[in-house]
């Protein structure tokens, strides 16, 4: 009688530990792109599985069908930041960024009339309430991902104002200065920097005058004040590079320029990490 060989049977028996074995070694690659630090201001967008869950300043952050999400650094945040992270296979991990300290500009202004450094009653309950109305709308959080195409400046021009920089008026420090400022005539076109939302459009707040916010998903939201004129009104879409409004000097300016904010949720970001210098040559 004629012995079967026993290859066969080795063959399906290393198939099947071949089969057993790959999952777990998946499901052991948990996927997480981020940088190794990041500064203060900083938009920091990172890259995992899509269907890991991932918390962060008490957030779940969305991810998006390709794995993105996003997060801010806040202007005065020290660090480690700690993102936990729930993987598909139902482990929890934590990770830890280091955030590197950035250096302010600091000023010193005294002699300054006090009304404008504290403002009578019923002023400070406007702009409150204004204020508000501002944040309320940079709560949105949709699950677009406009600001994952990246970002263009909106006016080019000499800058006039960076984030993070602060003055001291009679002692009294003020907030720190929340955006980018370009120096530009009035009248001067703004485009929108990235695709998304029209959320707000408002032509004469006390302190900011014309202002729009942009909302790019994510709760990651542009900011533009100050603005002479508004091309466009909440709800609309709006795509990069299309004219939002103009340039001006109307609230609590002392000249026409283009002020960017940006924001993720209620953390000030600086929009000019984000744009490309080389797209901004410096005046001649």
């Amino acid at each position: 009688m004629r012995q079967r060989s026993a290859l066969p049977a080795l063959i399906r028996g290393l198939f099947l530990l071949l089969v057993s074995w790959v999952p777990a070694t998946m499901a052991a690659d948990h996927r997480l792109e981020l940088p190794e630090q990041v500064r203060q201001g900083d938009l920091v967008i990172g890259r995992t599985d899509p269907a890991a869950e991932v918390r962060y300043a008490g957030r779940m952050l969305r991810v998006d069908p390709q794995g993105r999400f996003v997060f801010g650094v806040g202007r005065d945040e020290s660090g480690p930041l700690r993102l936990k992270l729930v993987w598909p296979d139902g482990s929890v991990e934590t990770r830890e960024l280091p955030v590197r300290a950035r250096d302010w500009k600091i000023e010193r202004v005294d002699g300054v009339p006090q009304q404008t450094v504290t403002p009578d009653p019923e002023i400070a309950a406007r702009i409150a309430r204004e204020q508000a109305e501002v944040s309320a709308a940079r709560e949105r959080d949709d699950a677009r991902s406009d600001f994952a195409a990246g970002f263009r400046w909106p006016v080019t021009g000499r800058i006039s104002g960076v984030y993070g920089s602060q003055r001291i008026y009679n002692g009294t420090p003020r907030s720190p200065h929340s955006g980018l400022d370009v120096a530009a005539p009035a009248g001067t076109p703004i485009r929108a920097p990235a695709p998304g939302i029209v959320t707000f459009a408002r032509p004469d707040l006390y302190l900011t005058g014309g202002t729009v916010l942009i909302d790019h998903g994510h709760g990651v939201s542009s900011n533009f004040l100050h603005m002479s004129r508004i091309d466009v009104q909440v709800g609309d879409r709006v795509e990069v590079g299309q004219v939002i409004g103009a340039v001006g000097a109307t609230g609590r300016a002392t000249g026409p320029h283009m002020h960017w904010g940006m924001n993720w949720f209620g953390v000030r970001v600086d929009p000019q990490t984000l744009v490309d210098p080389a797209e901004n040559p410096p005046a001649k």
